[in-house]
């Protein structure tokens, strides 16, 4: 038993030994709510996260507007040079409202972790802390600066974050991204779409639905013409679609409505899809003359491409999960993270090395507990390896 013990990758063997303490910070996590939309949680969570490193880091804090602070950890590792930056991304927020707890309780059950939270992306925080713990602890020197930054408004669009976040990646050579993998695989995601909404917003004319029907320029009829129109933008040949997702108009039957609001998702793989959806949503004229059309919205957040740069990233930790026994794989997906604004600035960005799970946004948030050792292992041996 020792001597196969002995064969056990240090990195992974650390990361076993400290499992019960991993779990318990994540529980801490996980305990301390921190919806986007209620700074003063996000602040104390902020101020939990900043406490449980300050073993082995420096802690700053960052104004949020009318988000919470955002924090950077800057981590104290071996090694006396430092060549540039490695960034580590993360978010404080999450979309489960104050009082989520009393029905989604954290819980081990069934070889899991159950919590609001958990996978997206608490998880990734508390692997990130003590992957840099084993590199303190195993004496391993890191040839790079280590920074994590933690958001606290990634879910609701990264609106207040996103000049710090680029411009922290503009001094790094590597961005690491705790989103949770893909799948129960755990794939790492190297590419993602570009996501963003449109605003089309129809004026017509009111008037009495029975008294004076012809006299009106109904808003909603054109609207739901435009819609069609709109949904004709998607191009699955090319990744690209537009999702008419919320449509508003009238204000009561007898009137003929002189107003529609409709919000458009829109997603894109490519940045010069970008310049497609950009006309397609100008050339919009009505059909009803009567009517008036405003357009507003766009790409909130950049495409993140499968680069060359991106690539090697995903080359060199499939490499070092072999190390652990792991069969790491590349996955992309439609939706976005803040690693889409540094691979859009050309900076090698691997996103999805947090939690291995499923449930995200959804009352079966889970993360598996036999993937946390790995997980954290890996972080640990990619810092470093680069």
């Amino acid at each position: 038993m020792s001597r196969y013990y002995s064969n056990v990758d240090p990195f992974l063997r650390y990361a076993r030994q400290k499992q019960k303490d991993i779990i318990a910070l994540l529980r801490e996590l996980v305990e301390c709510e921190s919806p986007s939309d209620d700074p003063p949680s996000v602040n104390r969570f902020t101020d939990l996260l900043a406490d449980g490193a300050r073993d082995i880091a420096r802690a700053r804090k960052f104004p949020g507007g009318a988000f919470g602070r955002h924090l950077r950890i800057e981590f104290s590792l071996p090694g006396k040079k430092r060549d540039g930056q490695i960034l580590a991304l993360g978010h404080s927020d999450t979309v489960w409202p104050l009082g989520t707890l009393q029905s989604m309780p954290f819980r081990n059950a069934r070889g899991r972790l159950w919590g609001p939270g958990v996978l997206d992306m608490k998880s990734g925080l508390a692997f990130f802390i003590f992957a840099m713990r084993a590199l303190r602890d195993l004496d391993v020197p890191v040839k790079r600066k280590v920074v994590l930054q933690v958001n606290s408004d990634e879910e609701v669009g990264s609106e207040s974050s996103r000049a710090l976040t680029e411009e922290a990646a503009r001094s790094s050579c590597a961005v690491l991204v705790l989103e949770p993998g893909t799948g129960l695989e755990g794939k790492l995601k190297t590419a993602r779409k570009g996501v963003g909404d449109y605003t089309v917003l129809v004026r017509g004319r009111a008037s009495h639905a029975g008294v004076d029907f012809s006299n009106g320029a109904n808003a909603i009829v054109e609207m739901s013409r435009q819609l069609q129109k709109i949904a004709g933008f998607t191009r699955l040949d090319r990744g690209v679609t537009v999702s008419p997702g919320v449509v508003q108009g009238g204000t009561r039957s007898n009137v003929v409505p002189a107003e529609c609001r409709a919000e458009i998702d829109i997603r894109t793989p490519r940045h010069r899809d970008r310049v497609y959806l950009e006309r397609a949503f100008a050339s919009l004229k009505p059909f009803d003359k009567r009517c008036a059309i405003e357009v507003t919205g766009g790409l909130n957040r950049p495409p993140m491409e499968r680069s060359a740069g991106v690539r090697k990233l995903f080359r060199t930790a499939r490499a070092l999960a072999s190390e652990l026994g792991v069969v790491l794989e590349e996955s992309s997906t439609g939706g976005g993270s803040d690693g889409n604004f540094t691979a859009a600035l050309g900076v090698p960005t691997l996103d999805g090395l947090g939690g291995v799970g499923e449930g995200a946004h959804a009352v079966n948030e889970s993360i598996l507990i036999d993937r946390i050792a790995d997980r954290t292992a890996l972080l640990a041996k990619i810092v470093a390896a680069i």
